[in-house]
């Protein structure tokens, strides 16, 4: 697949209308003790991604284990996959409280996940230090202006070896962007208690089609299996519904090469992956 055009600047370059990477911490910090809850098995799909994205990593850069960057881990769903496959995993978060519990999770696993809480447009790692960089399950488009998602891929750039591997998964805003849908479907699991709980999200979208706030919704039942639900918690935080080709545009624009998007029937993984390629040393940036 050609590289995409690089995004127009209007209207996505406009400043988003409320939100902040404060915000975004303090969401995920309180999601972390519970955000497995999200899935109907968070075990089988930390299985399944990291079967995913092994495969995807090894077509692409050999079978022999790599250093792999996950810099949005939260509590470890891809990173404790991919290391489960041999491959020597760091693990960077902007929630210190999810870094943590990915740390935790692993060790619980016989595995070894160094973490630390980190900002994607600020990473404490040297220069080419990866093979690869994982960026998944929809964290990129936490970022809500076009400087701050550049700021991010500049920096994936960076700690990439020339032509390491870059991962990068998103919700499929092509259609979302269409749809414009303003929930999700409730997703049922049982917590460490016992208890039945059901998740789900509400979206209200911005203006400018692009944009939305988030609210994402638990609810569980009571304590000593009284009836009714006993306890709700909401979290909210903002996403920019980036399309595929605005990723790939400012991909391309931090110096990446053979930009292409797989679909998860390509890929084996639930969203759309971006594959691309740190710039080698005499290819232009």
């Amino acid at each position: 697949m050609s590289e995409p055009t690089v995004p127009s600047t209007a209207p996505s370059e406009a400043a988003p209308t409320g939100g902040s990477l404060h915000s975004v911490a303090r969401f995920y910090d309180q999601l972390a003790a519970d955000y497995h809850l999200v899935y109907a098995d968070w075990a089988a799909s930390v299985t399944r991604q990291g079967a995913s994205l092994d495969a995807l990593l090894r077509d692409r850069l050999g079978d022999a284990p790599a250093e792999v960057l996950d810099c949005s881990c939260g509590i470890g769903t891809q990173a404790i996959g991919l290391a489960a496959h041999g491959h020597r995993v760091t693990g960077t978060d902007l929630s210190p409280a999810a870094a943590a519990r990915a740390g935790r999770e692993a060790a619980a696993r016989g595995l070894r996940l160094p973490t630390a809480a980190a900002d994607m447009r600020r990473l404490p790692c040297t220069d080419g230090r990866f093979d690869a960089v994982v960026c998944a399950d929809n964290s990129l488009p936490h970022l809500l202006t076009a400087a701050d998602v550049r700021a991010a891929l500049a920096e994936l750039h960076r700690v990439l070896r020339p032509g390491g591997l870059l991962m990068l998964s998103t919700r499929p805003y092509d259609e979302l962007r269409r749809s414009r849908p303003t929930s999700t479907a409730p997703q049922p699991s049982v917590d460490g208690s016992g208890r039945r709980t059901v998740t789900f999200q509400l979206w209200h979208w911005h203006e400018d089609g692009e944009r939305y706030d988030l609210e994402h919704f638990r609810l569980a039942e009571r304590e000593g299996g009284g009836a009714g639900w006993g306890e709700v918690s909401v979290r909210r935080s903002s996403y920019w519904a980036l399309t595929q080709d605005q990723i790939g545009g400012f991909a391309a624009g931090a110096g990446f090469t053979d930009v292409e998007w797989l679909p998860p029937a390509a890929s084996g993984f639930f969203q759309p992956v971006l594959l691309a390629r740190a710039a080698a040393p005499g290819r232009s940036r």
